[in-house]
């Protein structure tokens, strides 16, 4: 969809996300944020509104269905109806098979594919009933390839893959399009956070370079889709 538009990007208050806010706004899209805390939110929607960008915000955990329900129901009332969804929350766990816990794993799936399918599952019937729509869903290319470390975060990013594979199926005789972005190391503090995931922030990704992909994608003619798409560091 192009603007003016409704976008709802989750995970919104840093890295991908907020990028992805800014870049969306700028295009003249009206953004409505997600993330888990209100105070987050509130300061994102007036950096946004300090930026010229019409936006509006609620405070939800994704893997809350009732909290899910209330978000997107704020956002389409104050904003209209939700035309694309950049599905983007997600968190990274790394460590040792042997050291990933049971409370890991159960966290990783929750925010990264259950939430997922929540957020998907309050905005779509909108999308069908318009006949047009974008959902962009941010996997990883440890979806394809793991890493060390990585048993839940790379399962659960291929789980996205699987479900946007899934999900363009189903609906694209509808108009309306899946994507699902796939970036390597992206320099963010949830990287960052993890002593097993060590990078050079000069050569990996930056959150702008994922937020101007994810903004191509949208910006194709409403008859042309793209179903994947790999963003890599140049020379990492």
């Amino acid at each position: 969809m192009h603007p003016p538009a409704t976008a709802l990007v989750t995970g919104a208050t840093q890295g991908i996300g907020r990028a992805t806010a800014f870049a969306l706004g700028r295009a003249g899209y009206r953004v409505g944020i997600c993330s888990r805390t209100a105070a987050k939110v509130e300061r994102l929607k007036e950096e946004l509104a300090a930026a010229g960008i019409q936006a509006a915000g609620a405070a939800a955990d994704v893997a809350d269905p009732a909290g899910v329900h209330r978000a997107v129901a704020a956002i389409a009332s104050d904003l209209g109806e939700i035309e694309v969804l950049i599905n983007n929350a997600g968190v990274l766990i790394a460590r040792p098979f042997e050291e990933l816990t049971v409370e890991d794993w159960d966290v990783t799936m929750s925010t990264n594919l259950r939430g997922l399918f929540l957020v998907t599952r309050e905005v779509l019937p909108g999308m069908r009933l318009r006949g047009r729509g974008t959902i962009v869903n941010v996997s990883s290319l440890s979806g394809r390839t793991g890493f060390v470390g990585g048993a839940a975060y790379a399962a659960s990013k291929h789980g996205v893959l699987g479900f946007s594979r899934s999900l363009m199926l189903e609906v694209r005789k509808e108009n309306i399009r899946v994507v699902a972005i796939c970036p390597g190391s992206v320099d963010t503090g949830m990287l960052s956070d993890q002593p097993m995931l060590k990078s050079d922030a000069g050569r990996i990704l930056r959150p702008d370079d994922v937020a101007e992909t994810i903004l191509h994608t949208l910006c194709l003619p409403d008859r042309a889709m793209v179903s994947e798409l790999d963003i890599r560091p140049t020379n990492p």
